[in-house]
């Protein structure tokens, strides 16, 4: 590949450009495998803590505890991160 030639899978114009592109992408891949691990664990804790609540007579939501993850989130990632906690919260509670 010359460096008038881009690679069509990772857009660089240099090999070695294009197999770093290709290591970094790999860790991305693994990372977002990872994420999506503990998105998955972090529902199931997070429903079988909500269906161990109300079973003993409890609430369904603690909504002091929701604000605690909105606001650690938002603190570690900014705006983006109090999306990121909603969601998260919802795919352990479902929608409300």
């Amino acid at each position: 590949m010359t460096a008038d030639v881009v690679d069509q899978t990772t857009g660089a114009g240099e090999p070695l450009a294009a197999d770093e592109i290709r290591a970094m992408r790999e860790r991305i891949d693994e990372i977002d495998q990872a994420i999506i691990d503990l998105w998955l664990e972090r529902a199931r804790l997070s429903q079988a803590v909500g269906k161990t609540r109300m079973a003993s007579g409890g609430t369904r939501l603690v909504l002091s505890r929701e604000r605690e993850i909105v606001d650690r989130f938002r603190a570690a990632l900014g705006p983006d991160g109090t999306q990121i906690a909603l969601m998260i919260l919802r795919a352990g509670r479902g929608p409300l």
